[in-house]
C-alpha cells in the first residue's frame, strides 16, 4: 500500500471538507442593508491588505527563488514557490470566508448561542482545514515525485515566508487600528469599543482578520509542513521507507480526527467547554487512529505510538495551562484586574510578572515532552511527538479563526443597533474569542519549538552528510558556539523590538488621524456624520506594510550571515539560541498579553466599577501594552525560528561542503 498515495488524497479530503463547510456558511442569507454594509466594508478593507501585502511578499520570494535557483537546485525553487503561494492560498481562503461569516453570525444570534457557536466554528473550520489540507497535501505530493524530503524543505520555507511577513503585517494593522480605536474612542471619547463614531472601528474590525486568521492560518501551515518534512529527513537516517513515510501518516489521521471532532461542538451551555469537546474528540480520536496504524497494521514498536501520545497530551496540557493565565475566572487575570485599582503603572507591572510566570509550566511540559520521547525512540521520537502535536492543526485553526468572527459579530451588532438580546448572545460568544486565541496561540508557541527541535537535529543530519566524513561537534568550549548562542538568543528580541516600534508607530498614525476627525468634521459624536472609515484602513494599511519589511529582512539574513562569515558551527550554536529565547519569550508576550486583554473585560463586565472607573481607565492603558504583546511580537517569533531553521537546512550543502 502506498501510504504517501493516501496522505494526498486526505490532504484533498481536507480542503474539500473545508469548501464545503464554506457553502453551508454562505448559505445563510443576511437581509439587513446595514449589516451587510459593515461586513462589506470589513471584507473589502481585509482583501485589499491581503493583495497588497501578498505583492510586497512576492517581489522577496522572487529575489530567494532565484538564489535559490542559483546556489541550490531546481527542486528548491520549484517547492519553495508552491509552498508559498499555498500557504497564501490557504489565508486567502480562509479570510474570505472569516469575513462574510461574520454577518451571517451576527444575524442567526437572534435564534440563540447554539447556532451562533455552530455557525462560527464552522467559519473557522473553514480556514484550518484548508491550511492542514493544503500543508499535507503539498508535503505528500512532492515527496510521491522527488521521494527525498532534503529535496521538498523548500516547500516549507515557502511557507515559512508567508507566515512570517502575514504575522508581522497582520500583527502590525490589528494592533495599530486596535490601540488606535482604544486610545482615542474609549479613554479620550469615552465611547463603547465599537461604536459607529469612531472612524478606527473598521479597520479595527479588518485588523482582527489580516492578524488573527490569515496569521494563525499561515503560522501553522508552514509549521505543519517543516515539522513533516524535518521528521521525515530523520526517518531517512534510519533506513526503512516506512519511517520516512510515517509523519505523513500521522498528518493524514490527524485530518480525519478533526474532520470527526469537529461534529461534537455543538449543544448548549458552556461555550469554553462546547469547543473543548471538539478538540477532546479529535485528540482522542486520531490516537485511535494512530494505534491502529502503528502497532496493529503497520507492526512497528509501540514505543513508536507512545510518542505520539506524548505529542497530544503536550498540545492539551499547552491548551489548558493557558487557559487558566488568561481566562477570567482564574487568579492570573483578576490579580492584574484589582492591580488595576491602583493605577496603570501597578496593572503594568503585574502584567509582565503573569506573563513571566506563564512560561514556567509550559517549559516544565515541553522538557518532559522531549525527554520522555527522546528515551522511547531517540530524536525521531521528538519529531514525531511534534508531528503527534501537530496533526491537531485543522481543529485548532478552527478555534483560533472562531475569535476573529465572533469578535466581528459583535462589532456589527453594536454597530447595526441591533436589540439587546443579540448584543448579549454574539457578547457571550466574544468573551470566549479572547481565550481561545491565547490557548491557540500558546499550541503554536509549543509546537514551533518542537519543530524547531527537529528542525535543529535534521540541519545537524544534512551539515554532517555534506562533511564528507568530519565529525560535527557543539561544544560549549568552542567559541564559535558560544558566539553563536549569543547572537541566537539577541535575535528574538531585536525582532521583537522592532515590531513592538512598528506598531507604536502605526498607532500613532491613527490616532492623530481619528483625533482629526473628530476635531475637522461636524457631526460625528451626534451620529449625524459619518467617519471617514476608508481613510483608516488606506493608513494603517500603508505603514503596516512599510514597516514589516525590516524585521523580515532581519530574519532571512541573520542565519546566512552566521553561517557565511563564522560557519556551520557558530550557526548551529545560534539557532539553539533562537530556539531557547524565542520560545520563553514568546510564551511571555502572548500570554502575558491575553491575560492582559480579559483582566480589562472582566472590569467591564461589572466588576471594581466596571466601565468607565479609574480601575477601567488603568486597565485599558495594559491592555494597550499587552495588545501589540499578544497580537505582534509574540506570534511572530514562531515563524522567526523556523524561518533560520529552514534557510540553514536549505543551505546546509553549502556550510557543510565548506564551499562557503
Amino acid at each position: 500500500m502506498d501510504f504517501t498515495l493516501i496522505a494526498i488524497l486526505i490532504g484533498i479530503v481536507g480542503i474539500i471538507y473545508g469548501l464545503l463547510l464554506a457553502k453551508v456558511v454562505l448559505s445563510y442569507k443576511v437581509t439587513d442593508k446595514n449589516m451587510l454594509k459593515i461586513s462589506n466594508a470589513v471584507y473589502k478593507g481585509a482583501m485589499a491588505f491581503l493583495r497588497r501585502e501578498y505583492t510586497t511578499i512576492a517581489i522577496i520570494a522572487a529575489i530567494l527563488a532565484v538564489v535559490f535557483g542559483i546556489f541550490i537546485n531546481i527542486e528548491t525553487t520549484l517547492t519553495f514557490i508552491v509552498g508559498a503561494v499555498f500557504s497564501a492560498l490557504a489565508g486567502f481562503i480562509g479570510m474570505s470566508i472569516s469575513t462574510r461569516a461574520n454577518v451571517r453570525v451576527a444575524a442567526i444570534a437572534k435564534d440563540g448561542v447554539s447556532k451562533a457557536l455552530r455557525l462560527s466554528f464552522q467559519g473557522g473550520a473553514v480556514t484550518g482545514m484548508t491550511v492542514a489540507g493544503l500543508a499535507l497535501l503539498g508535503v505528500s505530493a512532492f515527496y510521491y515525485f522527488y521521494r527525498d524530503p532534503a529535496l521538498i524543505i523548500g516547500f516549507g520555507f515557502g511557507g515559512c515566508l508567508i507566515s512570517l511577513f502575514a504575522r508581522i503585517g497582520g500583527g502590525i494593522y490589528t494592533k495599530a487600528a486596535d490601540v488606535g480605536a482604544d486610545l482615542i474612542g474609549k479613554v479620550e471619547q469615552g465611547i463603547p469599543e465599537d461604536d459607529p463614531r469612531n472612524p478606527a472601528v473598521i479597520a479595527d474590525n479588518v485588523g482582527d482578520n489580516v492578524g488573527d486568521c490569515a496569521g494563525m492560518g499561515a503560522d501553522l501551515f508552514e509549521t505543519y509542513a517543516v515539522t513533516a518534512i524535518g521528521a521525515m529527513l530523520l526517518g531517512v537516517a534510519l533506513g526503512k521507507d516506512i519511517y520516512t513515510i510515517y509523519p505523513l501518516i500521522l498528518g493524514a489521521i490527524g485530518i480525519i480526527g478533526s474532520i470527526l471532532g469537529s461534529f461534537f461542538v455543538r449543544g448548549e451551555g458552556n461555550i469554553m467547554k462546547t469547543l473543548y469537546k471538539g478538540v477532546i474528540a479529535s485528540a482522542v480520536i486520531s490516537l485511535v487512529g494512530f494505534y491502529f496504524v502503528t502497532v496493529t497494521y503497520l507492526k512497528l514498536d509501540i514505543a513508536l505510538f507512545l510518542t505520539t501520545v506524548v505529542g497530544i497530551v503536550i498540545a492539551l496540557l499547552m491548551f489548558f495551562i493557558t487557559e487558566y493565565y488568561t481566562a477570567k475566572p482564574y487568579r492570573p487575570v483578576k490579580s492584574i484586574a484589582y492591580s488595576s485599582q491602583s493605577g496603570a503603572a501597578v496593572n503594568i507591572i503585574t502584567g509582565l510578572a503573569v506573563g513571566m510566570e506563564s512560561t514556567f509550566m509550559p517549559v516544565l511540559v515541553i522538557c518532559a515532552g522531549i525527554l520522555i520521547s527522546y528515551s522511547l525512540a531517540g530524536l525521531y521520537g521528538i519529531a514525531i511527538a511534534a508531528m503527534s502535536m501537530i496533526s491537531l492543526t485543522a481543529i485548532v485553526v478552527a478555534l483560533d479563526s472562531y475569535g476573529p468572527i465572533t469578535d466581528n459579530a459583535g462589532g456589527i451588532a453594536e454597530m447595526a443597533h441591533l436589540p439587546d438580546d443579540i448584543r448579549k448572545t454574539t457578547d457571550a460568544l466574544d468573551s470566549v474569542g479572547n481565550t481561545t486565541k491565547a490557548v491557540t496561540k500558546a499550541f503554536a508557541i509549543g509546537s514551533a519549538a518542537l519543530a524547531s527541535l527537529t528542525l535543529f537535529a535534521a540541519y545537524v543530519d544534512e551539515i554532517t552528510r555534506f562533511s564528507l566524513g568530519q565529525e560535527i561537534i557543539f561544544s560549549l568550549s568552542d567559541e564559535k558556539v558560544i558566539v553563536g548562542l549569543f547572537l541566537g538568543a539577541l535575535i528574538p528580541f531585536l525582532f521583537s523590538s522592532l515590531c513592538m516600534k512598528a506598531v507604536g508607530k502605526a498607532a500613532f498614525s491613527i490616532v492623530e488621524e481619528v483625533r482629526r476627525q473628530f476635531r475637522e468634521i461636524k457631526g460625528i459624536m451626534e451620529g449625524k456624520t459619518e467617519p471617514d472609515y476608508a481613510r483608516c484602513v488606506d493608513i494603517v494599511t500603508r505603514a503596516s506594510l512599510k514597516e514589516l519589511v525590516l524585521p523580515g529582512i532581519i530574519a532571512v539574513l541573520s542565519p546566512l550571515l552566521v553561517g557565511f562569515l563564522l560557519g556551520k558551527i557558530a550557526l548551529g550554536g545560534m539557532l539553539i539560541g533562537s530556539i531557547l529565547s524565542g520560545f520563553l519569550l514568546a510564551l511571555m508576550l502572548a500570554t502575558g498579553g491575553g491575560a492582559w486583554d480579559n483582566a480589562k473585560k472582566y472590569i467591564e463586565d461589572g466588576n471594581l466599577g466596571g466601565k468607565g472607573s479609574p480601575a477601567h481607565a488603568a486597565a485599558v492603558v495594559g491592555d494597550t501594552v499587552g495588545d501589540p504583546s499578544k497580537d505582534t511580537a509574540g506570534p511572530a517569533i514562531n515563524p522567526l525560528i523556523k524561518v533560520m531553521n529552514t534557510l540553514a537546512i536549505i543551505f546546509a550543502v553549502l556550510f557543510g561542503s565548506g564551499i562557503i
